[in-house]
């Protein structure tokens, strides 16, 4: 209760002011007017602990203000109702320098913490730690780019929802992506439904895991008991645990629980204070609050410095404001409202708080966001950005070099009109950079949430789609359909591995296209088919059973293989 009651102090310094000078010049009723103050001190103390143990605010400039004119002005009503007297009449004189004075500071305070907070938005987005880029890193053939979508992991782990004791006191928690183990996975508390579910069973029971990238993986639930969480009640609440031990910071969103490699349960809460007299975030100093379930003890970290455990100690509502102030207030809030010199829009198609979880190829747990102009009507993709969950960097992909190619919306737009039938939709949309094309790689889910395909879409040609049932099955078919399109003079691209190959001709065919042939052929001894287009070696055409060829190619998981260098003895 330390935070509460020190806050509850705070908010009635104004109020205590006023009661003193009220005391001093009632002198000659001065016994009745130190009970009457005593009585509305203790009134006002009760109602603000009451509202305060509520609301949490925490204990920022701009809050305490806030609080204490208001408390303040129903403070002198309450003396003036109290004492009989009139207000701004010659028996009263001696109040009307108070009332005067309160609403005087409101009326410059109010308009003052507003103008800081907009002034105070070039700080915000100073103290992002950002650099920008021209192109991602190609993605190679053994990169899975996606995980499976919340809504069908949230869809099978309800299903289980039978296997927890009492399950009639249980919800399904907030889903959270993290490495356990080397695995990716959603964790998902159980939570209790309502109050006297919580009253009755004092701990939840536990906590489901999910892999986030096996789409035929089952959930497991795992017994761990749980006396503090979200939807516990009073000193219970894990947001009232984080505010009683740190009342001056502001919490961003919901705790989530991560588990350490044990399978113990922690609440995780990013914490930040404020830029100066205002509630911005100064993203250079930002902190997480680490909450023992079983305990409620709180250990505060920098988030970088968090147990390593923890993938996100950033949550992703601060990404999401991270994004926000990066794209609107690049050149101020002015431009942000009138010129939008440079103005990028976060969408809002992500997984989490409009943005979306991945990993990467070290393990590490980035925010997903693509950004599109705040043009109306516009659908296309200016770039994308990824927030490192742990040091909150952000790194912008400026897409620069693939321009005109499509947002989120316009890919996710694009399943939702394949199969309106059967009312499938896309989910979870993420844009990579395979063998050289940006690549929409979009979730697809039926009404109920349950995953039927996944689609990957040439961001730059909204007719380029593939659709396959497994991530390494329609990567490969998109990578053959991208070598057997002529207008993909690249098809892998410099990122992709290459392996060199020599042989003997055994079967060739040679098919016409639009734009040019596609050659495809067999050698000696190998049962993998090889892709080739006109447009990479227009001698190709002429090849024929006995040739002799060295060559370089992609090989995929399904027995093909896109050509990107040949050499035929007698025609090179």
């Amino acid at each position: 209760m330390t935070g509460i009651l020190t806050t509850t102090i705070l908010s009635l310094l104004l109020y205590f002011m006023i009661a003193v000078y009220f005391i001093i010049r009632n002198k000659k009723h001065r016994n009745t007017t130190i009970k009457a103050v005593g009585i509305i001190t203790l009134i006002l103390f009760l109602v603000t602990l009451i509202i305060v143990y509520l609301m949490m605010p925490a204990i920022t400039i701009p809050n305490m203000t806030t609080a204490n004119l208001i408390i303040g002005f129903i403070g002198v009503l309450a003396l003036y109702g109290i004492t009989m007297s009139k207000p701004f009449t010659k028996t009263s004189r001696q109040f009307d320098i108070v009332s005067v004075g309160i609403v005087a500071v409101a009326v410059i305070a109010i308009p003052a913490f507003f103008i800081m907070g907009i002034f105070a938005l070039n700080d915000t987005y100073d103290s992002i730690a950002k650099q920008e880029m021209e192109e991602a890193k190609p993605l190679d053939k053994d990169s899975t780019p996606i995980v499976v979508s919340p809504e069908s992991a949230r869809n099978k782990v309800q299903k289980a929802m039978s296997v927890v004791p009492n399950t009639q006191f249980y919800n399904l928690g907030k889903l959270q992506v993290q490495q356990v183990n080397d695995d990716i996975v959603f964790i998902a508390p159980v939570e209790f439904t309502d109050f006297w579910r919580y009253f009755r069973g004092k701990e939840t029971e536990g906590y489901f895991m999910i892999s986030a990238t096996d789409i035929n993986a089952q959930p497991e639930f795992i017994s761990s008991k749980m006396k503090y969480t979200n939807s516990s009640y009073f000193n219970h609440n894990i947001q009232r645990t984080i505010y009683n031990a740190y009342p001056n910071y502001i919490q961003s969103g919901e705790a989530q629980i991560e588990v350490d490699e044990d399978g113990k349960p922690w609440y995780v809460q990013t914490l930040y204070k404020p830029i100066g007299l205002t509630n911005k975030p100064n993203m250079s100093k930002l902190n997480v609050a680490v909450v023992d379930p079983l305990t409620s003890k709180v250990t505060l970290y920098d988030t970088k410095d968090a147990p390593e455990f923890i993938d996100g100690s950033i949550s992703s509502e601060i990404a999401s404001d991270e994004n926000e102030y990066f794209g609107k207030y690049i050149h101020g809030w002015l431009n942000s409202i009138f010129g939008k010199k440079d103005v990028k829009i976060p969408n809002e198609s992500g997984t989490e708080s409009n943005v979306t979880p991945i990993f990467d190829e070290n393990g590490e747990m980035h925010y997903f966001t693509d950004m599109s102009s705040p043009k109306e009507n516009i659908d296309s993709a200016l770039g994308y950005t990824l927030v490192n969950a742990r040091t909150g960097e952000l790194v912008y992909y400026n897409g620069s070099k693939n321009n005109g190619i499509m947002d989120s919306k316009g890919a996710r737009e694009i399943v939702n009109k394949e199969f309106p039938e059967k009312n499938w939709t896309g989910s979870m949309p993420l844009l990579y950079n395979i063998d050289g094309n940006p690549t929409w790689v979009v979730n697809v889910l039926d009404p109920n949430g349950l995953f039927k395909h996944y689609a990957y879409i040439k961001a730059a040609d909204s007719d380029f789609v593939v659709f396959g049932d497994t991530a390494r099955q329609t990567l490969d078919s998109y990578r053959l359909a991208l070598a057997q399109n002529p207008s993909n003079v690249e098809s892998t691209g410099e990122g992709a591995d290459l392996e060199t190959r020599t042989g003997s001709i055994e079967r060739v065919v040679v098919t016409n296209q639009n734009e040019g042939q596609l050659i495809q052929f067999l050698l000696a001894d190998d049962q993998t088919i090889y892709t080739l287009t006109s447009a990479k070696a227009p001698v190709a055409v002429f090849l024929q059973q006995g040739d002799q060829v060295q060559l370089e190619a992609n090989l995929l998981d399904n027995g093909t293989a896109i050509v990107e260098s040949i050499e035929i003895e007698g025609l090179n």
